[in-house]
């Protein structure tokens, strides 16, 4: 399956790669996406997967650590959240999941019998 093309990524980029970094950042935004959607990805792609999809590739090539602040003096270095390597971020997600639709949302699931229910009581007017 294709998410996008090396032509892409490098005019995203705006600077020369190689066909063997294109390759390195396309399996890995597939990876990751497929990891989070399963085979809920169709061909043509759903609306809004190309450009999740696109800017996880351009992260493998440019923050692969996460990366969000370093500081030279004492080397300091902070990233964006307790993972590290390339993840989906929570926007992401949400679009990614809401593009083939599956639920973005909390939900709950009650697998208690229906016999431990309070029984209903419907009231009518006399």
């Amino acid at each position: 399956m294709i998410l996008f093309t090396p032509a892409e990524l490098r005019t995203l980029l705006a600077k020369p790669l190689t066909d063997a970094q294109c390759e390195m950042a396309h399996d890995t935004a597939l990876d990751v996406i497929a990891g989070e959607v399963g085979d809920r990805l169709t061909e043509p792609l759903q609306r809004g997967v190309k450009s999740i999809a696109i800017a996880v590739g351009a992260r493998v090539l440019t923050n692969p650590s996460g990366v969000r602040s370093e500081q030279a003096g004492g080397m300091i270095v902070s990233y964006a959240d307790t993972q590290t390597g390339v993840a989906l971020s929570d926007d992401e997600r949400r679009r990614l999941r809401r593009a083939v639709g599956l639920a973005a949302g909390a939900s709950s699931l009650d697998i208690a019998p229906a016999d431990t229910w309070p029984r209903r009581t419907h009231w009518r007017a006399s």
